[in-house]
């Protein structure tokens, strides 16, 4: 096999990135190809998809195929293109707007369907592009140019919804901590069927500091709930707080107060997504303990696989079909020169078929 060693300059375009100093999407696109320059494979191997939207610029940054897409519409171009060509590698990449709103009726049934994608929402719980408008993940009470009473709309949870959609894979990760973004692109690269990866992005022009709980020297050690596969989940500076399940509800508790058998031991692998949804709820966003790293990744036939399965089950049963017969299996008709038709048995009727209809 032939290798291709790349580097990260390798999957970067001669395109200006035009987004506001300090955004958080630089880092994003700095640890996708970072990412993908570790990989043996061709860049002509690689689909970016986007919809609209500040994180939906990306395709012009990477030098891969892509497309710069509809709003909302990301899932169902890059559908298309992977059950077309299941060899590439399609990405979707989204933000919460674009993904929440217009598109989560595409989102949702990429997902279900477990379509090979992978798709990386980026969430700064608010509309960027348009200037700073409340989004479906903004907190209620939010203020901004569209609500400056503060936002009455309860907030959609995107690893709850992904979870709620059967996804077969659901992250969530930090557009600042490279090192855990990496290790989720990896997981999601390597897994068959659709990846859904939540990275909380920072706007600071428009909702600065919103993930200040989950970033911040201080506060993060307090916060940050790493799940990782096979171990007991715990947190806190000396690991002094720990998730137990209280019938199908997660609860935060004082290591000290339960007995060890009772503290929660992450399993990424559970086929029934009632554990995973229920630590997706110990927090509705970035406030307090919140969960990060992969909820669910499970094995699922891919959308494209099936397809692929039906189509070969078809041709070995009937062969490879003829269209033209099929086009003319039921009758036709020609109109000639004064608008009469004239159907294949050779009755003939003025402007429409024998039975007064065309066919």
């Amino acid at each position: 096999m032939t290798t291709t060693a790349h580097t990260r300059a390798d999957f970067q375009t001669d395109q200006e990135v035009r987004w506001c100093p300090g955004c958080g999407d630089y880092t994003i696109l700095a640890s996708v190809q970072n990412f993908l320059a570790t990989l043996d494979r061709p860049r002509e191997e690689f689909v970016f998809i986007s919809g609209i939207g500040c994180s939906s610029r990306f395709p012009y940054y990477m030098n891969t195929y892509g497309m710069h897409s509809i709003h909302g519409r990301a899932p169902a171009v890059a559908s298309g293109i992977s059950v077309t060509r299941p060899d590439l590698s399609v990405w979707v990449i989204t933000g919460d707007g674009d993904a929440l709103s217009i598109g989560g009726n595409h989102l949702i049934h990429a997902l279900r369907r477990n379509v090979n994608l992978k798709i990386l929402l980026f969430n700064n719980q608010i509309y960027g592009l348009t200037k700073g408008q409340y989004s479906p993940t903004s907190e209620p009470g939010k203020r901004t140019k569209s609500s400056p009473a503060g936002s009455i709309d309860h907030p959609f949870n995107p690893v709850s919804l992904a979870l709620g959609a059967e996804a077969t894979f659901v992250a969530r990760t930090l557009d600042m901590d490279r090192n855990h973004t990496t290790e989720i692109l990896e997981a999601a690269y390597e897994h068959e069927g659709a990846a859904f990866i939540e990275i909380y992005q920072n706007c600071n022009v428009f909702n600065d500091k919103a993930f200040i709980q989950l970033t911040g020297k201080e506060e993060r050690v307090h916060n940050r709930i790493n799940l990782e596969h096979g171990k007991p989940i715990t947190f806190g500076p000396d690991d002094e707080k720990a998730v137990i399940l209280d019938g199908a509800e997660a609860k935060i508790v004082d290591r000290a107060s339960v007995d060890a058998s009772r503290i929660l031991i992450h399993d990424e692998t559970r086929p029934d997504p009632t554990v995973a949804f229920a630590l997706s709820r110990l927090s509705h966003g970035p406030y307090g303990p919140t969960p990060l790293g992969i909820f669910r990744r499970v094995k699922r036939p891919t959308y494209e696989a099936q397809l692929e399965y039906q189509v070969a089950a078809a041709k070995a049963k009937q062969g490879e079909g003829d269209l033209a017969a099929l086009i003319r299996s039921y009758g036709t008709w020609t109109v000639d020169a004064d608008g009469n038709t004239h159907e294949s048995n050779g009755s003939s009727s003025n402007g429409a078929g024998s039975n007064g209809q065309g066919r």
